[in-house]
């Protein structure tokens, strides 16, 4: 195995859920692996506050569940994702700041979230550059 394979291999058991790569110490690397993910947790509470707020102490524990084996995207789209999928779950604040999120970006789960305005302004530009008007 080449460096740079040992390098990727480490990589996806540190944040994508890999398994322990040969020749590492796998406590070392499971130890490391659980404070990424609390770091990560720690990020996407920032980014959205009423959602980590809504599971009180037991936040890192579930958005550690739900993250492990899921690479990093950023925290607001790991935020976005783990709300979707807690949803039922949210207390009001939580619910209402992802439905703000909904309102104010168009996110469809697999590409970066984008402001609704310039979404607007993007197919307003497409279309002119086509001739067509919007209905």
């Amino acid at each position: 195995m080449t460096l740079a394979e040992q390098q990727r291999a480490l990589v996806d058991a540190l944040v994508a859920g890999g398994d322990v790569p040969a020749g590492f110490a796998a406590a070392g690397v499971l130890a490391t692996r659980a404070a990424l993910r609390r770091k990560r947790a720690g990020e996407v509470a920032r980014a959205w506050p009423f959602l980590a707020a809504s599971f009180g102490e037991q936040w890192y524990a579930a958005f550690g569940a739900w993250a492990a084996g899921r690479p990093p995207q950023g925290s607001l789209r790991d935020g976005w994702d783990f709300a979707r999928t807690v949803q039922d779950t949210l207390s009001p604040l939580a619910r209402d700041e992802l439905a703000g999120r909904e309102a104010a970006f168009s996110y469809d789960g697999t590409c970066a979230p984008v402001p609704r305005n310039r979404l607007a302004a993007r197919v307003r530009l497409l279309l002119s550059r086509h001739g067509s008007r919007p209905a």
